[in-house]
């Protein structure tokens, strides 16, 4: 630089590196620009920032978000870093699962009249909660977020075994099995098994609920239902949504308390429990179109074929006597009243339930 000219321009060649252009209402990250504190300016005007003086050292200009300066033939603020924060990224979270700060989930949508609001016999009002393995006890995480899709996929391998009648599936649908068993096999709900409830009792297949189901209704408009064996209250959650009005019977007491426990939640305003001998079904509430016996017996009680509708249909395991191999076989039987004292009986799958007792306990 020649004498002349270090007099014109005094400073030098790094201190006339400019800023990036800034458009008009933005700063050179592209938000909006800001007034600055203490500004008087009227709303959507920016107070004019003084020019800053040329440090005394040539200094590589600071660019506001990020550190560093634009290469020659790129646009202003190109090639910036932007800070890094040192700290970590919150992990994403699926918008299924559930957590302690998130809002509780309503029990799944149920079908039918199971969508009404109301207890069962014995039950008022409770208002319905979250889906769970047992009453006040969390499920599984992984199960309680997907158990809709479990179901989904359950009732999927039903249909593809042969199960039609499309008001069954869909109350297999409607019924979260979880909520029925115990907590430690919440994994297992929705497996095609059977599963202890205590008592030496269990939970029906979801195959065997529903041929039993299907069979019961057979594409008819049920009335009035009567299951012998609550049991944990599973079949008669899913067949409150295939009949208007579900009467159960349960001879043992602790399972009767535990049915209603489990149904409450779920609030379903069609099941009716009642403690008693099963054997000898409820004739103050027959007759009925469907009677479902979820334990097996030598034979059918003569009381249950008597409360049967004309028209009507009986679904029971019928065991008989053990063979020259010392085993007991049961068959899932269909019994039809054709007439006031005529009954037809169809036997049709190998089956296993636990034995039809008298009395209560």
């Amino acid at each position: 630089m020649t004498g002349e000219r270090a007099r014109r321009f005094p400073l030098g060649l790094a201190d006339l590196v400019r800023e990036p252009r800034r458009r008009d209402g933005q700063d050179s990250r592209g938000g909006e620009a800001r007034a600055p504190l203490g500004g008087a300016g009227k709303a959507g005007t920016v107070a004019a920032k003084p020019a800053a003086k040329p440090a005394a050292k040539p200094s590589v200009p600071h660019v506001s978000g990020g550190v560093g300066t634009s290469k020659p033939g790129q646009a202003p603020g190109a090639g910036l870093k932007r800070p890094v924060s040192s700290k970590p990224a919150a992990p994403a979270r699926s918008s299924n699962v559930r957590s302690s700060d998130a809002a509780p989930r309503a029990v799944p949508t149920r079908s039918n009249a199971a969508q009404r609001t109301h207890g069962t016999s014995g039950t008022h009002g409770a208002p319905a909660t979250p889906a769970s393995g047992a009453p006040g006890v969390p499920l599984n995480g992984a199960v309680a977020l997907t158990s809709e899709r479990v179901r989904e996929r359950m009732v999927e391998r039903l249909r593809a075994n042969g199960i039609v009648d499309a008001r069954v599936l869909q109350a297999l649908a409607g019924v979260p099995r979880h909520m029925f068993v115990d907590p430690g096999l919440a994994t297992q709900a929705y497996e095609d098994a059977a599963l202890p409830i205590g008592h030496q009792q269990t939970i029906s297949k979801p195959s065997v609920v529903a041929r039993m189901l299907e069979l019961a209704g057979a594409g008819r408009a049920l009335d009035r239902v009567l299951e012998i064996g609550t049991g944990c209250g599973y079949q008669a959650a899913v067949l409150s949504g295939i009949a208007r009005d579900v009467y159960s019977i349960e001879r043992i007491k602790p399972l009767y308390e535990r049915a209603k426990t489990n149904l409450r939640p779920l609030r379903i305003p069609n099941i009716r429990l009642h403690y008693g001998d099963g054997r000898l079904g409820m004739p103050s509430s027959a007759p009925f179109d469907a009677i479902v016996i979820a334990a097996a017996g030598f034979e059918v009680p003569q009381a249950l074929l008597e409360q049967l509708a004309i028209g009507g249909r009986l679904v029971a395991p019928v065991a008989s006597p053990a063979g020259a191999g010392g085993e007991a076989t049961q068959v899932l039987t269909l019994v039809e009243r054709t007439g006031p004292a005529q009954w037809r009986e169809s036997r049709l799958d190998r089956v296993f339930f636990v034995p039809l007792k008298s009395g209560v306990i």
